[in-house]
């Protein structure tokens, strides 16, 4: 069983399927998109949050392999305003979004560490890694701001298209070690 987590101004639901009609117009737009893995269709369909609900992430969810939630503001916790998700396979652990209107306020940040304290010190993973689009500054930001270490650069598909990336790791150590001198 996935839990709620909370941070100072957020409540990070464990994702349903009903969540799908809240996500899809916030989602569903180029901007949100354009950054994301080409996994990712494009243009988005009508149906395009609810099949992946249903198919992909609840799913992977029961299995044991991925873990999501929503992002949703203390002060009005029925409002959907983005999701993150932990993966436990290969190289991209960590995946997230938010609305546009809600970019730019930290909120991603703490949506980010406290889904990364629940990846090291409930799962026990040893390693988090993140890779992101090199123009992606505001998610790179991120990741400097967690302490994590650019270990790579390639080439990956973006819905976008072709583009240069960075990934970036933090092991449970370093994590741990940076939250308590904190």
């Amino acid at each position: 069983m996935i839990p709620t987590l909370e941070t100072r101004r957020l409540l990070l639901r464990p994702l349903e399927l009903a969540d799908a009609e809240q996500a899809q117009p916030l989602f569903g737009k180029w901007e949100i998109v354009r950054l994301l893995s080409d996994a990712v269709p494009w243009p988005f369909p009508p149906d395009g949050a609810l099949n992946y609900y249903r198919d992909v992430a609840l799913p992977a969810m029961e299995r044991g392999d991925e873990w999501h939630w929503t992002l949703r503001l203390k002060a009005n916790s029925d409002q959907l305003i983005g999701s993150i998700g932990l993966i436990r396979q290969g190289n991209i652990n960590r995946g997230f979004w938010i609305g546009k209107q809600w970019q730019g306020q930290g909120l991603m940040t703490e949506a980010c560490d406290a889904a990364t304290e629940y990846w090291f010190n409930v799962l026990k993973f040893p390693v988090l890694r993140v890779p992101k689009a090199i123009e992606n500054t505001a998610s790179r930001r991120i990741s400097e701001r967690q302490g994590m270490r650019l270990i790579a650069k390639e080439e990956r598909g973006y819905v976008s298209g072709r583009l240069m990336t960075e990934i970036w790791e933090i092991t449970a150590d370093e994590w741990n070690a940076r939250k308590n001198s904190i």
